[in-house]
């Protein structure tokens, strides 16, 4: 029985050892196996995103330049046809300007040039602003470039990029001039959100007077103004839902004019394929002479769209929009355009309304009803865009503050601002119904185009030396090739100027007005704060006690100021017989960055000696994040503020100093805390905000580090336990947020521009737009406001 129990045992053993080690050889197995079906799910799954996201992009991006077959060769040919062949070299114009500016510039490498899925000519600005200090408000600091996403390219002294980069910052004009170049090509795009819709709906409806020649004019306009109005007001439903729906559209407006295309071509003349000879362009321009050249702003709306592609990168990512272009909307344009040049040849008197008159009587309406909608969607496109660029705009100080709303929880890119909505649907409207005629809409169209176009190849010549660090040869080639395609185009152009080619100019300079005016306001209103900032001689003077009765609670007082001590607290302690026991300065700004890492947002500082308990807050965000509502931010705050207050007690033994900048950087398998020494500042103010060290201090946990207590150890743990206890007695008193409520005005000596634009312009701006406390998100029962006049 022992022996056979022995041997069960044995042999029980033997077996589990035995499977022990089956399990140990097979585990590798499943778990590489596991492995390569995680892979391959990830891998579908993310095909699937893709689709999915190259289907969406359809209805968002693509709709403004699905729908230029409409009108392209009626603004082509005003005046009508006079022979068959100018079409076929319209025709080649056209299929080399598709796949010349949107295919092979803007798809494959404009779009490369995004800021991490950002596109737009501030996204562009933002990456030169990384790579070289540019930026027109100076509130950097050298803590910012340490931001994860703060990721920018490093490059030898004597490279021609490092020449470039010195050749840019050496004088504040160039800055200024790089920074007007990018805001003209921001109020060329908004300019472009009014005339798209206007030229789009009305060329649709007016497929209405094909099958009713009599009906009046009128009725087209009115039917183009209730679409309009209807467009703009389901904007606040999000790209995401609107994608949603468009996309079907769009996609069936492909697929319906790549099919006409090819039966008109078969049906017609399919001689038309000749046109992908370029020798039909020399033939177009030797026979027509003056008239080619001014019939390029007609065959130039075919690439129209193109600039809002790039803008709306926010919304969708590159390799969705390459996708999306290069299988479905490139052929099917390519296709379209030589079905109408096929009919165009034979009934050359029907260029009015070629597009139309193409299509098989049996499907004339159901395409009609899908064009329709198509045109509502190509606004669709051009609308997205200006709220993108806007919110980029808005992060740089360059736009009055206007309320935007993230409309998916998913993508924070896309985004709706309601007072943009209805400005844009007043100016449309307006538009459409003061031309009332698609050809004059058109010249005005193709002249706000071509200034961004322009504007993008200034900018992207600056990234392929800065960022990309290319060879100067190809840059020079990308250059010269761009340039010579759009300067023929804005040549062209002009000549409409007169013909409604004046409206995007008139619409572009207001924006610029706008948008410059308050850009330069801002930065006096900075300079003049940082010039006014307290001295710290003055603040240790008063003592502790500041010099005021120290009430409980926590002020928060807000300041645009990321060094230093506002001038606004002098102000407020002057006039003001009390101040709260805790005092901590906020400064939300801005960097050129998409976004900022929540565990990266907060920097903390103490100002001066510990019983005065003040702090100093800076929030940093990209111009993609949300600044959240003020629970959620005064939480984050705090926490950040307690976490600040332990590790400096924790570090008083490795310096000298009384200040610390921190934020938490977290591992894997620790918590590193990066705490930066402050040394004394050597100015004239004793700012004492001067950066000098920085030490990376891991926290340790207790068996790792030394395990003997020390009287000192004793004494910091109990003034930290003090300290916090004090803290949170403050915090439960009350928070109050105090607000500068500053009004600038013009010195009494200065310049009648420079009073007009700071007395009148950007008086009347800051007075319109959002408040501060709206923008903070800050409760009016807990809200200060300390009144200030700027001599600017």
């Amino acid at each position: 029985m022992a022996s056979g129990m022995g041997l069960d045992e044995d042999s029980g053993e033997t077996k589990g050892g035995m499977w022990d080690l089956d399990q140990k050889l097979d585990q590798p197995m499943d778990e590489e196996a596991g492995r390569l079906r995680n892979m391959y799910r990830e891998k579908t799954f993310s095909s699937l995103l893709l689709l999915r996201l190259a289907f969406q992009s359809l209805g968002v991006v693509y709709g403004d330049l699905g729908t230029s077959p409409l009108y392209v060769f009626y603004n082509t040919f005003p005046h009508g046809i006079d022979d068959p062949e100018d079409v076929i070299g319209a025709l080649s114009l056209i299929i080399y300007s598709l796949t010349l500016i949107p295919l092979l510039k803007y798809v494959f490498i404009v779009c490369r040039a995004n800021e991490n899925g950002q596109g737009g000519t501030f996204a562009l600005y933002s990456l030169l602003c990384r790579h070289a200090k540019i930026k027109t408000i100076p509130n950097q600091h050298r803590t910012d470039e340490e931001l994860t996403t703060y990721s920018r390219s490093t490059f030898h002294e004597h490279s021609f990029a490092a020449k470039t980069k010195r050749w840019l910052e050496a004088y504040p004009f160039r800055k200024n001039s790089l920074l007007i170049l990018v805001v003209i090509g921001t109020c060329t795009v908004i300019g472009d959100g009014i005339l798209t819709p206007a030229i789009s709906v009305l060329s649709a409806s007016g497929g209405i007077k094909v099958d009713h020649p009599k009906m009046s004019n009128d009725v087209v306009v009115i039917v183009a103004v209730i679409i309009l109005v209807g467009l703009f007001s389901v904007q606040h439903y999000g790209t995401d839902r609107v994608g949603w729906l468009f996309a079907p559209v769009v996609l069936l407006w492909f697929l319906l004019v790549g099919g006409i295309g090819i039966f008109n071509i078969w049906k017609y003349d399919s001689s038309v394929v000749r046109a992908f000879s370029p020798v039909y362009i020399y033939r177009y321009f030797r026979r027509r002479k003056k008239d080619s050249w001014t019939s390029l702003g007609g065959i130039m709306l075919s690439i129209t769209g193109t600039e809002a592609l790039f803008a709306d990168l926010a919304h969708f990512p590159v390799s969705a929009i390459q996708l999306a272009f290069t299988v479905i909307v490139f052929p099917c344009l390519l296709l379209t355009y030589m079905g109408q040049a096929a009919y165009l040849m034979q009934n050359k008197e029907h260029v009015v309304d070629a597009f139309y008159r193409s299509i098989p009587g049996i499907i004339y309406w159901p395409v009609f009803i899908v064009a329709t909608l198509a045109a509502i969607v190509a606004s669709q496109a051009t609308i997205t865009a200006t709220f993108s660029i806007i919110k980029q705009a808005l992060a740089h100080g360059c736009f009055p503050r206007v309320k935007v709303v993230h409309t998916s929880k998913k993508f924070l890119g896309q985004i709706y601002i309601p007072d943009i909505n209805w400005i844009l649907m007043v100016l449309c409207i307006a538009v459409t119904a003061g031309f009332r005629n698609q050809s004059q809409i058109g010249n005005a169209y193709g002249t706000a185009v071509v200034i961004v176009m322009l504007v993008t190849t200034f900018l992207m010549t600056l990234i392929m030396l800065l960022v990309w660090r290319c060879h100067w040869v190809l840059v020079l080639v990308f250059t010269f090739l761009s340039l010579v395609v759009e300067c023929t185009y804005f040549s062209a152009v002009l000549f409409k100027v007169d013909q409604g080619g004046w409206v995007p100019l008139v619409i572009a300079a207001a924006f610029f007005v706008i948008m410059y005016v308050w850009h330069y306001g801002t930065v006096k209103r900075y300079e003049f704060e940082m010039h006014s900032k307290v001295s710290m001689a003055w603040i240790l003077g008063l003592g502790p006690s500041l010099g005021l009765v120290r009430v409980p609670g926590i002020g928060l007082v807000y300041t645009e100021l990321a060094s230093g001590v506002p001038h606004i607290f002098s102000h407020f302690i002057t006039n003001l017989p009390a101040v709260h026991s805790v005092v901590v300065f906020v400064c939300v700004k801005y960097l050129p960055v998409y976004t900022v890492p929540e565990d990266e947002r907060f920097l903390m500082k103490r100002i001066g000696p510990k019983s005065f308990h003040m702090f100093r807050c800076v929030a940093r965000y990209g111009y993609k994040d949300l600044h959240k509502k003020d629970e959620e931010f005064e939480r984050k705050l705090f926490d950040n503020l307690f976490l600040f207050v332990r590790l400096e007690n924790m570090m008083e033994g490795c310096s000298d100093s009384d200040e610390y900048s921190l934020y938490g950087q977290q591992t894997q398998h620790s918590a590193n805390y990066l705490l930066r020494s402050n040394g004394n500042s050597t100015t004239g103010d004793n700012d004492f905000t001067c950066s000098t060290v920085d030490l990376i201090i891991p926290v340790k946990s207790p068996t790792q580090g030394n395990n003997t207590v020390t009287s000192s150890g004793r004494e910091s743990s109990q003034a930290e336990a003090d300290e916090m206890e004090f803290l949170n007695r403050c915090r439960d008193a009350g928070v109050v947020h105090i607000l500068g409520n500053t009004v600038v005005r013009a010195r009494r000596d200065s310049r009648f521009y420079k009073k007009i634009a700071i007395d009148y312009i950007y008086a009347f701006l800051r007075k319109i737009c959002r408040e501060n406390s709206v923008i903070f998100n800050v409760p009016h029962e807990s809200l200060l406001n300390v009144g200030q006049i700027f001599y600017v």
